[in-house]
Protein backbone atom coordinates (compact mmCIF):
# COMPACT_ATOMS: atom_id res chain seq x y z
CA UNK A 1 0.00 0.00 0.00
CA UNK A 2 1.39 3.15 -0.68
CA UNK A 3 1.86 5.85 1.42
CA UNK A 4 -0.40 9.12 1.98
CA UNK A 5 1.16 12.10 1.00
CA UNK A 6 -0.94 14.65 3.15
CA UNK A 7 -2.28 14.44 6.66
CA UNK A 8 -4.82 15.58 8.71
CA UNK A 9 -2.35 17.78 9.80
CA UNK A 10 -1.26 19.12 6.87
CA UNK A 11 -5.06 20.09 5.77
CA UNK A 12 -5.49 22.17 9.38
CA UNK A 13 -2.37 24.33 8.49
CA UNK A 14 -3.80 24.77 5.38
CA UNK A 15 -7.11 26.02 6.85
CA UNK A 16 -5.38 28.04 9.24
CA UNK A 17 -3.19 30.07 6.81
CA UNK A 18 -5.43 30.41 3.80
CA UNK A 19 -6.86 33.37 3.47
CA UNK A 20 -8.94 31.51 0.42
CA UNK A 21 -11.59 29.27 -0.62
CA UNK A 22 -10.22 25.86 1.37
CA UNK A 23 -10.49 23.95 -1.92
CA UNK A 24 -8.41 20.60 -2.49
CA UNK A 25 -6.45 22.56 -5.61
CA UNK A 26 -5.49 25.51 -3.26
CA UNK A 27 -4.06 23.17 -0.78
CA UNK A 28 -1.91 21.37 -3.28
CA UNK A 29 -0.85 24.67 -4.52
CA UNK A 30 0.17 26.23 -1.71
CA UNK A 31 1.59 23.17 -0.28
CA UNK A 32 5.45 23.41 0.52
CA UNK A 33 8.14 22.31 -2.22
CA UNK A 34 9.60 19.02 -1.99
CA UNK A 35 10.26 15.98 -4.46
CA UNK A 36 6.82 14.66 -4.56
CA UNK A 37 4.64 17.55 -3.44
CA UNK A 38 0.89 16.41 -2.46
CA UNK A 39 -1.34 16.84 -5.66
CA UNK A 40 -5.20 17.98 -5.24
CA UNK A 41 -6.28 14.33 -5.63
CA UNK A 42 -3.96 13.48 -2.22
CA UNK A 43 -6.20 16.16 -0.13
CA UNK A 44 -9.52 14.90 -1.79
CA UNK A 45 -8.43 11.18 -0.63
CA UNK A 46 -7.89 12.39 2.89
CA UNK A 47 -11.50 14.40 2.92
CA UNK A 48 -12.63 10.96 2.07
CA UNK A 49 -10.46 8.39 3.50
CA UNK A 50 -10.96 9.60 7.47
CA UNK A 51 -13.61 8.61 9.33
CA UNK A 52 -15.54 11.75 10.76
CA UNK A 53 -15.46 11.25 14.27
CA UNK A 54 -15.58 14.36 16.91
CA UNK A 55 -12.92 11.65 18.86
CA UNK A 56 -9.91 13.44 17.04
CA UNK A 57 -11.17 16.65 18.61
CA UNK A 58 -11.56 15.56 22.20
CA UNK A 59 -7.81 13.45 21.93
CA UNK A 60 -6.13 17.09 21.00
CA UNK A 61 -8.11 19.44 23.87
CA UNK A 62 -8.60 17.20 26.78
CA UNK A 63 -5.09 17.60 27.96
CA UNK A 64 -5.73 21.73 27.83
CA UNK A 65 -8.75 21.47 30.02
CA UNK A 66 -10.13 21.22 33.21
CA UNK A 67 -13.12 19.16 33.77
CA UNK A 68 -14.11 19.89 37.10
CA UNK A 69 -13.72 23.74 36.43
CA UNK A 70 -15.99 25.90 33.67
CA UNK A 71 -19.12 25.80 32.07
CA UNK A 72 -20.29 23.77 29.50
CA UNK A 73 -22.32 25.73 26.50
CA UNK A 74 -24.08 24.30 23.89
CA UNK A 75 -25.89 26.06 20.41
CA UNK A 76 -26.06 25.84 17.27
CA UNK A 77 -25.22 27.85 13.97
CA UNK A 78 -25.63 27.39 10.18
CA UNK A 79 -22.82 27.31 8.08
CA UNK A 80 -23.58 28.83 5.02
CA UNK A 81 -24.02 27.03 1.62
CA UNK A 82 -26.49 29.95 0.03
CA UNK A 83 -25.76 28.70 -3.67
CA UNK A 84 -24.65 24.94 -3.03
CA UNK A 85 -27.65 22.93 -3.00
CA UNK A 86 -26.14 19.95 -4.62
CA UNK A 87 -23.84 19.51 -1.32
CA UNK A 88 -24.99 16.33 0.53
CA UNK A 89 -25.61 17.37 4.25
CA UNK A 90 -27.30 21.05 3.05
CA UNK A 91 -30.75 21.85 3.81
CA UNK A 92 -32.80 24.74 4.79
CA UNK A 93 -31.94 26.21 8.25
CA UNK A 94 -32.72 29.38 10.12
CA UNK A 95 -29.83 31.89 10.14
CA UNK A 96 -29.14 34.60 12.73
CA UNK A 97 -27.05 36.03 10.25
CA UNK A 98 -29.91 36.79 7.63
CA UNK A 99 -32.71 36.76 9.86
CA UNK A 100 -34.14 34.01 7.86
CA UNK A 101 -34.53 30.20 6.72
CA UNK A 102 -31.43 29.65 4.30
CA UNK A 103 -29.67 26.98 2.47
CA UNK A 104 -26.51 25.90 4.68
CA UNK A 105 -25.50 23.02 6.89
CA UNK A 106 -26.33 23.50 10.61
CA UNK A 107 -23.65 22.71 13.06
CA UNK A 108 -24.37 21.84 16.95
CA UNK A 109 -21.37 22.72 19.12
CA UNK A 110 -20.85 21.90 22.69
CA UNK A 111 -17.64 24.41 24.46
CA UNK A 112 -16.08 24.37 27.51
CA UNK A 113 -14.84 27.95 28.83
CA UNK A 114 -13.16 29.06 32.42
CA UNK A 115 -13.54 32.94 31.27
CA UNK A 116 -10.21 32.79 29.96
CA UNK A 117 -9.96 29.96 27.57
CA UNK A 118 -12.68 28.54 25.17
CA UNK A 119 -12.51 25.25 23.74
CA UNK A 120 -14.89 23.27 21.96
CA UNK A 121 -15.14 19.15 22.70
CA UNK A 122 -17.84 18.11 21.35
CA UNK A 123 -19.67 18.87 17.91
CA UNK A 124 -23.20 16.81 15.51
CA UNK A 125 -23.97 18.20 12.18
CA UNK A 126 -27.77 18.13 11.69
CA UNK A 127 -28.77 15.97 9.38
CA UNK A 128 -32.15 15.08 9.86
CA UNK A 129 -33.55 14.23 6.53
CA UNK A 130 -30.46 11.61 6.64
CA UNK A 131 -29.81 10.33 10.03
CA UNK A 132 -33.38 11.07 11.74
CA UNK A 133 -31.80 12.91 14.50
CA UNK A 134 -33.13 15.73 15.91
CA UNK A 135 -31.35 18.91 17.45
CA UNK A 136 -32.47 17.38 20.77
CA UNK A 137 -31.28 14.10 20.25
CA UNK A 138 -27.85 15.57 19.07
CA UNK A 139 -28.27 17.96 22.97
CA UNK A 140 -28.59 14.22 24.83
CA UNK A 141 -25.86 12.06 23.58
CA UNK A 142 -23.54 15.59 23.51
CA UNK A 143 -24.29 15.91 27.51
CA UNK A 144 -24.12 12.47 28.02
CA UNK A 145 -20.80 11.93 26.45
CA UNK A 146 -19.72 14.83 28.40
CA UNK A 147 -20.48 13.24 31.93
CA UNK A 148 -19.09 10.24 30.82
CA UNK A 149 -15.93 12.08 29.75
CA UNK A 150 -15.84 13.04 33.42
CA UNK A 151 -16.81 16.60 33.16
CA UNK A 152 -18.23 18.22 36.60
CA UNK A 153 -18.98 21.91 35.45
CA UNK A 154 -20.26 24.50 37.07
CA UNK A 155 -22.73 25.23 35.14
CA UNK A 156 -24.07 23.96 31.52
CA UNK A 157 -25.66 27.44 29.52
CA UNK A 158 -28.00 26.49 26.15
CA UNK A 159 -30.68 28.88 24.70
CA UNK A 160 -34.43 28.51 24.22
CA UNK A 161 -34.45 26.19 21.59
CA UNK A 162 -33.06 23.49 23.60
CA UNK A 163 -35.04 23.83 26.90
CA UNK A 164 -37.33 20.99 26.71
CA UNK A 165 -38.39 19.42 29.68
CA UNK A 166 -36.74 16.51 28.49
CA UNK A 167 -33.36 18.28 28.55
CA UNK A 168 -33.86 19.74 31.60
CA UNK A 169 -34.44 16.94 33.44
CA UNK A 170 -31.11 15.33 31.74
CA UNK A 171 -29.34 18.00 33.07
CA UNK A 172 -30.91 17.82 36.60
CA UNK A 173 -30.73 14.08 36.45
CA UNK A 174 -26.90 14.38 36.02
CA UNK A 175 -26.37 16.36 39.32
CA UNK A 176 -25.51 19.44 37.22
CA UNK A 177 -26.37 23.43 37.13
CA UNK A 178 -27.87 25.00 33.82
CA UNK A 179 -28.99 28.35 33.06
CA UNK A 180 -31.52 28.41 29.73
CA UNK A 181 -33.78 30.90 28.28
CA UNK A 182 -37.29 30.33 28.69
CA UNK A 183 -39.40 31.72 25.68
CA UNK A 184 -42.25 33.92 27.28
CA UNK A 185 -45.58 31.52 26.74
CA UNK A 186 -43.47 29.07 29.07
CA UNK A 187 -46.32 28.08 31.92
CA UNK A 188 -45.31 28.07 35.42
CA UNK A 189 -46.87 28.44 38.74
CA UNK A 190 -46.09 31.01 41.15
CA UNK A 191 -47.68 30.73 44.59
CA UNK A 192 -50.21 28.18 43.88
CA UNK A 193 -52.22 31.04 41.67
CA UNK A 194 -52.29 28.37 38.27
CA UNK A 195 -49.96 28.33 35.09
CA UNK A 196 -50.06 31.00 33.21
CA UNK A 197 -47.30 32.27 30.58
CA UNK A 198 -44.28 33.37 32.74
CA UNK A 199 -44.54 36.49 30.67
CA UNK A 200 -47.64 37.51 33.21
CA UNK A 201 -45.42 37.06 36.43
CA UNK A 202 -44.17 39.86 38.12
CA UNK A 203 -40.35 39.44 38.24
CA UNK A 204 -38.47 41.13 40.46
CA UNK A 205 -34.41 42.19 40.26
CA UNK A 206 -33.70 39.03 42.19
CA UNK A 207 -35.98 36.36 40.12
CA UNK A 208 -38.88 34.73 41.91
CA UNK A 209 -39.10 30.47 42.47
CA UNK A 210 -41.39 28.72 40.23
CA UNK A 211 -42.80 25.90 39.27
CA UNK A 212 -42.50 24.74 35.88
CA UNK A 213 -45.12 23.13 34.93
CA UNK A 214 -44.11 19.39 34.26
CA UNK A 215 -40.82 19.75 35.77
CA UNK A 216 -40.62 21.59 39.26
CA UNK A 217 -39.62 24.21 40.85
CA UNK A 218 -36.79 26.54 39.25
CA UNK A 219 -35.90 30.38 39.80
CA UNK A 220 -36.92 32.67 37.17
CA UNK A 221 -35.26 36.33 35.99
CA UNK A 222 -36.42 39.10 34.10
CA UNK A 223 -33.86 40.49 31.53
CA UNK A 224 -34.37 43.85 29.67
CA UNK A 225 -32.21 45.39 27.95
CA UNK A 226 -31.59 48.94 26.49
CA UNK A 227 -33.61 48.58 23.82
CA UNK A 228 -36.57 47.23 24.89
CA UNK A 229 -36.04 42.90 24.94
CA UNK A 230 -36.86 41.17 27.50
CA UNK A 231 -35.58 37.91 28.48
CA UNK A 232 -36.57 35.23 30.89
CA UNK A 233 -33.70 33.30 32.04
CA UNK A 234 -34.50 29.68 34.04
CA UNK A 235 -32.29 27.77 36.31
CA UNK A 236 -32.70 24.41 38.85
CA UNK A 237 -30.02 26.79 41.18
CA UNK A 238 -32.77 28.36 43.61
CA UNK A 239 -30.26 30.02 45.67
CA UNK A 240 -28.85 31.87 42.32
CA UNK A 241 -28.90 35.49 42.52
CA UNK A 242 -29.26 38.15 39.72
CA UNK A 243 -24.84 38.83 40.29
CA UNK A 244 -24.54 35.27 39.59
CA UNK A 245 -27.05 35.25 36.36
CA UNK A 246 -25.64 37.47 34.65
CA UNK A 247 -21.90 36.20 35.16
CA UNK A 248 -22.80 33.11 33.86
CA UNK A 249 -25.01 34.60 31.13
CA UNK A 250 -22.13 36.60 29.87
CA UNK A 251 -20.06 33.56 29.57
CA UNK A 252 -22.59 32.49 26.73
CA UNK A 253 -21.19 34.59 24.33
CA UNK A 254 -18.11 32.38 24.35
CA UNK A 255 -19.86 30.08 21.66
CA UNK A 256 -20.96 32.93 19.84
CA UNK A 257 -17.39 34.18 19.36
CA UNK A 258 -16.34 30.81 18.76
CA UNK A 259 -18.82 30.35 15.79
CA UNK A 260 -17.63 33.42 14.33
CA UNK A 261 -14.21 32.78 14.58
CA UNK A 262 -14.68 29.21 13.21
CA UNK A 263 -16.63 30.99 10.07
CA UNK A 264 -13.43 33.88 9.57
CA UNK A 265 -10.25 31.94 10.39
CA UNK A 266 -10.82 28.68 9.68
CA UNK A 267 -12.62 28.45 7.01
CA UNK A 268 -15.52 26.14 7.99
CA UNK A 269 -17.73 27.47 5.28
CA UNK A 270 -15.76 27.54 2.43
CA UNK A 271 -15.40 23.92 1.36
CA UNK A 272 -16.67 22.90 -1.73
CA UNK A 273 -16.73 19.72 -1.35
CA UNK A 274 -20.19 17.89 -2.22
CA UNK A 275 -20.05 14.37 -0.57
CA UNK A 276 -21.02 14.13 3.36
CA UNK A 277 -18.07 12.24 4.61
CA UNK A 278 -15.60 15.01 2.69
CA UNK A 279 -17.81 17.93 4.44
CA UNK A 280 -17.68 16.57 7.53
CA UNK A 281 -14.39 15.52 8.00
CA UNK A 282 -13.59 18.97 6.70
CA UNK A 283 -15.30 20.75 9.64
CA UNK A 284 -13.95 18.28 12.06
CA UNK A 285 -10.59 19.62 10.67
CA UNK A 286 -11.83 23.13 10.67
CA UNK A 287 -12.81 22.75 14.61
CA UNK A 288 -9.60 21.66 15.46
CA UNK A 289 -8.13 24.30 13.53
CA UNK A 290 -10.19 26.51 16.08
CA UNK A 291 -8.91 24.61 18.96
CA UNK A 292 -4.84 25.56 18.03
CA UNK A 293 -5.89 29.13 16.95
CA UNK A 294 -7.54 29.20 20.76
CA UNK A 295 -4.49 27.05 22.73
CA UNK A 296 -2.58 30.06 21.08
CA UNK A 297 -4.39 32.91 21.93
CA UNK A 298 -4.01 31.81 25.64
CA UNK A 299 -0.68 30.90 25.60
CA UNK A 300 0.50 33.76 23.86
CA UNK A 301 -1.91 36.89 24.15
CA UNK A 302 -2.04 36.71 20.36
CA UNK A 303 -6.07 36.95 19.45
CA UNK A 304 -7.15 34.66 16.62
CA UNK A 305 -8.00 36.78 14.13
CA UNK A 306 -4.50 38.67 14.16
CA UNK A 307 -2.84 35.12 14.21
CA UNK A 308 -4.37 34.25 11.23
CA UNK A 309 -3.41 38.07 9.91
CA UNK A 310 0.18 37.60 10.60
CA UNK A 311 0.34 34.60 8.51
CA UNK A 312 -0.87 36.55 5.23
CA UNK A 313 0.84 39.67 6.71
CA UNK A 314 4.12 37.66 6.14
CA UNK A 315 3.70 36.51 2.78
CA UNK A 316 2.36 40.20 2.00
CA UNK A 317 5.89 41.37 3.37
CA UNK A 318 7.64 38.19 1.42
CA UNK A 319 6.21 39.64 -2.13
CA UNK A 320 7.08 43.38 -1.45
CA UNK A 321 10.80 42.50 -0.73
CA UNK A 322 11.14 40.77 -3.75
CA UNK A 323 8.06 41.70 -5.97
CA UNK A 324 7.73 39.76 -9.17
CA UNK A 325 5.36 42.23 -11.30
CA UNK A 326 6.58 45.16 -12.50
CA UNK A 327 6.58 47.30 -15.63
CA UNK A 328 9.75 47.43 -17.39
CA UNK A 329 11.34 50.69 -17.63
CA UNK A 330 11.10 52.75 -20.60
CA UNK A 331 14.25 53.45 -22.54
Amino acid sequence: MSRAKCSDEDYIDFLIATPRAASCCEAARSGPDGPAPAAHDAYTRLLHRLEPDPEALWAEVEPLLRKDDGVLILDDSTLDKLYSRKIAPVHRHWSGKHRKVVWGINLVSLVWSDGDRCMPVDYRVYDAPVDGLTKNDHFAAMIARAAARGFRPRAVLFDSWYSSLANLKRVRDLGWTFLTQLKSNRRVDLDRAGYRPVSRLTIGDGGVVVHLEGFGPLRVFKAVSRDGDVEYWATNDLAMDELGRQELAERCWAVEEYHRALKQCCNVERCQARSARAQRNHIGMAIRAFARLSWSFYATGVSWYEAKAAVVRDAVRAYRSRPLHRIPPTA
